[in-house]
């Protein structure tokens, strides 16, 4: 949708996952962004892809925030990304499912900061969007993530 918008779109899935990123492509394809650039990058991991990236401004991010063993390789990166571009943010959503499940510990340890978006804000709060049954009566939470400090 971003790069539909006009956006500068990197679109990314997991490196270990080759028939994702054909997926990725295929869809750039059939909805004609051949200006869409698609990159194998696994959260956690320093590749040459992930090295190669120009700085970001906006990381949008899309069912990540599901394994709580996964949440610090992804701050990691976006630790990483930040450092190219001290300003960037990470847009994602995040459902909760345990209260033991938390980000808080993560975000302190990178100098991170969390602010979450109320739902509501964008009509995104209603029981049944875009033929989706969530949020439901599903806890989900939009999440923007920055660094902590202001100054940056």
């Amino acid at each position: 949708m971003a790069a539909k918008c006009g956006a500068e779109v990197i679109l990314s899935d997991s490196s270990e996952l080759p028939h994702c990123l054909e997926i990725c492509r295929q869809s750039c394809q059939m909805n004609n962004l051949p200006q869409v650039h698609v990159v194998g990058l696994t959260w956690g991991h320093v590749s040459r892809d992930l090295l190669a990236l120009p700085p970001q401004d906006i990381i949008l991010a899309s069912d990540v925030f599901f394994e709580p063993e996964d949440f610090e390789d992804i701050l990691t990166t976006v630790y990483f990304l930040m450092q190219k571009n001290p300003k960037v943010q990470l847009w994602s959503t995040y459902q909760v499912r345990s209260a033991d499940w938390s980000l808080e510990g993560l975000l302190y340890k990178w100098d991170m900061k969390c602010v979450q978006i109320p739902l509501e804000s964008f009509g995104a709060d209603k029981e049944d969007i875009a033929e989706s049954a969530l949020p439901g009566r599903h806890t989900v939470e939009m999440l923007v993530i920055s660094f902590a400090k202001d100054s940056l």
